[in-house]
């Protein structure tokens, strides 16, 4: 659903990881480190936890919010290719990456006042905005919750509610064997945090066809016709924003801008630029 990668918990249990994503290369030839690169990277005391962000180019400011369990890396394919053009805003969610956060709560309205608050301690009245799995849903709620910090949001893979209208039994099912499996095993803050994420992704989010219609920004909303997210749930958040765009991606699925990460930057990219009508 949320997650990038559904089974982590499990192999995080067993404290196996997966392999990176193969990075890309500078022009020197060396190896760019999203998500570990100090150069670029600073922390921020910021509502009750300490958010971790890089920052990458210069121009109108872009924010890139990853997926459920991800970090700075998994959008290692959009940062240097909109970091020509745009300053870049690469963040670990609260609770997630280096954004470490002991708190025993999570929800996505909290991600989402943290990324407004990111912007206002930045200076910023206003940012472009990428949102991927459950960072397209942090996406459609700062753009809910904060309409003016939001010019233009590009989504891939988010959903509205957490049941089966939106993603099969199967997945659900999925999720709550692994906060079982969490709940039982001996507890530690890493393993307590990851229950809190898993957890948020069975009863969240919970937002109404009412309250998507209050979105004003131009709002590109994408998914993969083999989704983790069912196609018609995207199509039914699409016809509840005004004026937004669809793109259902022909061979998809949940990660539609690592698997098709070139003509999801310039597609993405063509709409941001757009002149808005």
């Amino acid at each position: 659903m949320k997650t990038i990668f559904l089974s982590s918990v499990l192999l995080f249990l067993l404290n196996l990881s997966f392999p990176a994503f193969s990075q890309p290369k500078s022009k020197t030839g060396s190896e760019i480190k999203y998500g570990q690169n100090s150069k670029n990277g600073r922390y921020l005391q910021i509502r009750g936890f300490r958010m971790y962000f890089e920052v990458y180019g210069k121009g109108e400011p872009m924010l890139l919010l990853h997926g459920n369990s991800g970090s700075i890396e998994s959008m290692q394919y959009q940062i240097p290719w909109f970091a020509k053009k745009y300053r870049v805003i690469a963040v670990d969610s609260r609770a997630q990456g280096k954004s470490v956060d002991p708190s025993d709560s999570l929800s996505y309205e909290m991600m989402s006042d943290d990324f407004n608050a990111l912007l206002d301690s930045l200076h910023l009245d206003s940012a472009f905005v990428i949102g991927w799995s459950d960072g397209g849903i942090n996406g459609l709620e700062l753009a809910i919750r904060h309409p003016d910090k939001v010019k233009k949001l590009a989504v891939t893979g988010a959903n509205i509610r957490p049941d089966t209208t939106a993603i099969s039994n199967a997945e659900i099912q999925s999720m709550v064997q692994q906060v079982n499996m969490l709940s039982h095993a001996e507890q530690y803050p890493e393993l307590a945090n990851q229950t809190k994420l898993v957890r948020m992704m069975i009863y969240q989010p919970n937002i109404s066809h009412e309250t998507l219609r209050t979105i004003k920004c131009p709002t590109l909303i994408i998914g993969g016709d083999h989704d983790i997210i069912k196609p018609e749930h995207t199509l039914e958040i699409f016809r509840n924003i005004p004026g937004s765009q669809l793109w259902i991606l022909p061979g998809s699925g949940h990660n539609t801008l690592i698997e098709f990460k070139d003509e999801f930057n310039e597609q993405v990219g063509n709409f941001f630029s757009a002149a808005r009508l």
